[in-house]
């Protein structure tokens, strides 16, 4: 059987889950508002809650990024949350207490307190951003953050020099505002290369997320950690006829 790319429920990524160390990807939760374009990026409230719960029911923990890139965590799963939504807090903490999970979350430096402006100027409806009390409310719960650049561009398409400063100089500002060492990364949209990942590791950074489906292994870099993106179930015929075929049998 086939792993779905989409993280939904356990019962598809039990197996593999078991080879190595799972990192989920999400962005946005709650109500998603009128006139969204990329309608997968939200997930409600509910949904987030029964994602956990099943994991945490399974004998799932809370894993660590710092760990995916080695021996296997067993039955350990590290959330991350791109962007620093103020969604994520308002609908995240609650569930993620109860379910006994804590989350890393990567935030676009220069854009807190303000608006998602890279998805705005491309006509996406325009989401706020944690500002500084709100980050401290969700370091506060135990969680940790991370840097997603100071801007959020596509790395491998801007000239070195302003790579370099999106990459170190979102690191040095987090941790002047925080009072803590910014040890994870995350590239915007997924995009980099061998040279943009040399930056990150020359940055001081511990390991950064990518947007590849997989587990981690120690055979991995951990400047190239492989995550799940978690997401409502597909609803194309292929695969409600696959649930329903699993029903019956």
């Amino acid at each position: 059987m086939t792993t779905p790319a989409y993280y939904s429920r356990l019962a598809p990524f039990r197996k593999i889950f078991s080879t190595g160390n799972a990192v989920l990807a999400y962005h946005k939760l709650g109500p998603r508002p009128g006139g969204v374009r990329l309608k997968g990026l939200y997930m409600s409230r509910a949904m987030f809650a029964r994602q956990l719960g099943e994991l945490r029911r399974a004998g799932f923990s809370s894993g660590s990024l710092a760990a995916c890139a080695g021996p296997n965590q067993h039955k350990r799963v590290a959330l991350t949350f791109d962007d620093g939504y103020v969604n994520v807090l308002r609908y995240g903490l609650e569930p993620m207490a109860a379910a006994k999970f804590k989350a890393a979350l990567f935030l676009v430096a220069d854009l807190l307190g303000k608006h998602n402006q890279w998805d705005v100027s491309l006509g996406e409806v325009p989401e706020p951003m944690m500002d500084v009390q709100q980050v401290r409310d969700w370091l506060a719960a135990g969680n940790e953050i991370g840097s997603h650049t100071l801007t959020h561009p596509y790395l491998t398409r801007i000239a070195r020099r302003r790579a370099q400063e999106e990459i170190s100089a979102s690191r040095k500002k987090l941790e002047d505002c925080f009072g803590r060492p910014i040890q994870h990364f995350c590239y915007p949209y997924g995009d980099w290369n061998p040279a943009i990942r040399e930056l990150v590791m020359s940055a001081g950074y511990k390991t950064a997320c990518t947007t590849v489906a997989g587990v981690n292994t120690a055979a991995d870099s951990p400047f190239a950690l492989k995550r799940f993106t978690a997401r409502y179930p597909s609803r194309n015929l292929k695969a409600i006829w696959s649930r329903l075929r699993a029903q019956v049998g």
